[in-house]
């Protein structure tokens, strides 16, 4: 159960006073649905109100703090003309201009005579001063509440800044004083504040410097979820490995037969990497794996040899992907494979239904099915396996740690090998996959043709469209990717279906449409045309992006590539390459291009090594960015910043293995207060995986 001191952070914004359900709704996009989530919103600049300046001085176009007397009120002539208030000073006077006016509140707000401090921003207009719509105005008695540093926060359309401002400042005061989860001795040589006064210092910024990375009290916020990240890592990890594991060694038999019918030898990573899980699954402890590869580095046949292992040691194996385009790419690549060593494989999705859906889960539960390759659909409660020895979770980054823990589940001690085709750089490995051991294929196949990459502004889009028409007449095939489905008014670029009709145009009907907001059956029908004989061009948004396996594609087009992530391109180029053709990617972009932009298709250009590029794609963008943090699994840090925050991670992974080594179920005080640390992180899941709840 969560602690009772966090109750109300983890209350609805709604319970903070004038969030109602319209501006709620603004608050959880911007920050999150919930209180805790304004802590964590931190500040992104500021606006300093302390300065308190004559009229006639006021500098133009910067906010200044007023001390002014209210002249005159000049309403507009109609309800859409401005509302006018005239004030002074000793030294001048200024026009404070309204717009959409109703009622009598300014006349109450600002009565002739009165003395007001006033603050926003001083603009010259028809030779005069004026403040539209001033930030604050208030009698000069509470000058004080006007007349300070205000800090910025990021917003999103529609919620005023001033609101989202008291918002925050309702959350700070909730925060609540809670036990000391950290070392004294780590706050002492840190000179770190406590938690509940890092909170507070954090969302009272004193000038920019305050706003850095390196502030202590913005270190000890950091570390705080740093800490909380490899303590759920690190317990979910030993929830693992402590239910008792079993043997799963299996005589090499089968796994010979595969390895003797492939049409190419397997590079030192993938022998590597297959001795590395091979020792794991002969061990008696549970494996928990991660195989990282880049594109096209081959942990197909990697995975296959793992199941095949857990088949000849009696067991059954799993592998789950996230789309149903994926399951049936994999199902159709291993029976391939598996076929000399008669190994029976069988497909379950959502799609499944009635009969054929239970004829495979008979099957399955009776132990008829060796290997089964599916969905989510897979962990789905009906779903019953005679003997579960390992799972295999293609793409991890698309399933959460609990989908792990479900599909363990499903079996006796089950051992887990959980694969990416994204790289991802080293540290981001730690903060997602702390809980693993990594094994990376970092060679590709022989016969992996390079890829040559080429930038081209958009402007040459007919002379690219005229070479695409050329190559398809030489029996080429060729894959064009648009950022989005349909033309939007919030966007300018080229919408997939505008361009597929412009190619069907230009090269006839052998041109396919895929994009996201299609069915299941709808993308494998048009993947399956492409792969085959019936299409030459396949016009698509990113759903093409991982595991899509057409060795006759050799060209790939990207249209505005500033717009997708260097990670993203480099999934999206290793579509191609994958036959004996010479392949060519062409990304477009859209001039001007920002720098970031520039110095990320530049990289790609120079380099096909997706591990450098990951690496390059972190430096330039931040770990808040990469990969569309989203889509990565990458756990999104609110407060650390992987690149700034690197040595506090380090201490982190360190501080929790002397905590677990000492107190593995969190029973000492500072184990129940790291318990509230866990909580206050929502890592609710994590603790239910002590033993002692």
């Amino acid at each position: 159960m969560r602690p009772e001191a966090l109750y109300p952070l983890f209350a609805p914004v709604t319970t903070l006073s004038g969030i109602g359900p319209r501006l709620s709704a603004l608050v959880a996009k911007a920050a999150g649905p919930h209180v805790v989530d304004l802590l964590w919103h931190l500040p992104s600049g500021l606006i300093d109100r302390r300065q308190i300046v004559p009229i006639a001085t006021a500098p133009l176009g910067t906010v200044v703090s007023l001390r002014v007397t209210v002249d005159r009120h000049m309403p507009g002539s109609s309800s859409r003309a401005p509302y006018r208030v005239q004030v002074n000073d000793e030294t001048g006077s200024l026009t404070l201009v309204f717009f959409h006016v109703r009622g009598d509140w300014l006349s109450k707000a600002l009565p002739v005579g009165s003395r007001r401090m006033i603050s926003g921003v001083v603009e010259e207009f028809n030779d005069s001063r004026q403040m539209a719509h001033p930030d604050h105005m208030v009698p000069l008695e509470e000058e004080a509440s006007v007349a300070t540093v205000e800090p910025i926060y990021p917003l999103t359309g529609g919620l005023p800044g001033k609101v989202m401002v008291k918002a925050v400042r309702q959350a700070v005061a909730l925060a609540p004083e809670l036990p000391e989860w950290l070392d004294p001795a780590l706050l002492v040589r840190e000179k770190w504040p406590s938690w509940q006064e890092a909170i507070r210092r954090q969302h009272a910024p004193d000038n920019t410097g305050d706003l850095g990375l390196s502030p202590p009290w913005r270190c000890r916020l950091a570390y705080d979820e740093l800490l909380s990240n490899q303590l759920a890592l690190a317990l979910v990890r030993a929830s693992l490995k402590r239910g008792v594991g079993r043997s799963l060694a299996g005589d090499g038999a089968i796994r010979q037969k595969i390895i003797a019918g492939l049409p190419f030898a397997l590079t030192g990573a993938q022998e590597r990497s297959g001795r590395e899980i091979a020792e794991d699954m002969n061990s008696g402890s549970r494996m928990l794996r991660l195989l990282q590869g880049d594109v096209g580095a081959g942990k197909t046949v990697v995975a296959l040899l793992a199941m095949a292992q857990a088949v000849e040691a009696g067991t059954q194996a799993a592998l789950m992907a996230p789309t149903e385009i994926l399951a049936r790419q994999h199902l159709a690549t291993l029976e391939r494979m598996a076929a000399p060593a008669g190994l029976r494989l069988a497909l379950l999705t959502g799609r499944d239904k009635g009969k054929a859906r239970q004829k495979i889960l008979d099957a399955l539960a009776a132990g008829e099915i060796d290997i089964v390759v599916g969905t989510h659909a897979l962990f789905q409660a009906d779903v019953a396996f005679h003997d579960l020895g390992l799972a295999v979770i293609d793409e991890q980054h698309r399933f959460g740690v609990q989908q792990r823990l479900d599909l363990a589940a499903k079996g006796r001690a089950v051992d887990m090998l959980v694969m990416t085709a994204t790289p991802i750089p080293r540290t981001l490995t730690l903060t997602a996959y702390g809980d693993m051991d990594v094994s990376r294929l970092d060679e590709k196949p022989p016969g992996r043709q390079p890829v040559d990459t080429r930038v081209l502004p958009l402007a040459r889009l007919e002379d690219v469209a005229g070479g695409i028409a050329r190559a398809v007449a030489g029996g080429t095939k060729v894959y064009w990717v648009c950022p989005l489905i349909e033309e939007s008014e919030t966007s300018d670029l080229a919408a997939a279906a505008d361009r597929h009709d412009y190619l069907r145009t230009l090269l006839g009907p052998r041109v396919g449409l895929l994009h996201g907001k299609m069915k299941a059956a709808e993308k494998d029908a048009v993947m399956a045309a492409f792969a085959g004989t019936e299409l030459d061009v396949l016009v698509a948004t990113t759903v093409i992006e991982v595991g899509v396996d057409v060795p006759a594609a050799s060209i790939m087009v990207v249209e505005h590539a500033e717009r997708f992530g260097l990670a993203q391109l480099h999934q999206l180029r290793g579509r191609i390459g994958r036959g004996s053709a010479r392949s060519t990617c062409m990304l477009l972009y859209a001039p001007p291009l920002g720098q970031i932009a520039k110095a990320r298709l530049e990289i790609l250009k120079d380099s096909e090594d997706g591990f450098r590029i990951a690496e390059e794609d972190l430096k330039l963008r931040g770990s808040g960015e990469l990969l569309g943090v989203r889509q990565s699994g990458v756990p999104n840090c609110r407060v650390a910043d992987l690149l700034a925050h690197d040595e506090l991670l380090a201490m982190a992974r360190d501080d929790t293995k002397l905590i677990l080594a000492q107190d593995p179920d969190l029973e000492s005080p500072r184990g129940k207060a790291l318990r509230t640390l866990l909580y206050l992180f929502e890592r609710d899941a994590v603790v239910k995986t002590l033993r002692s709840g």
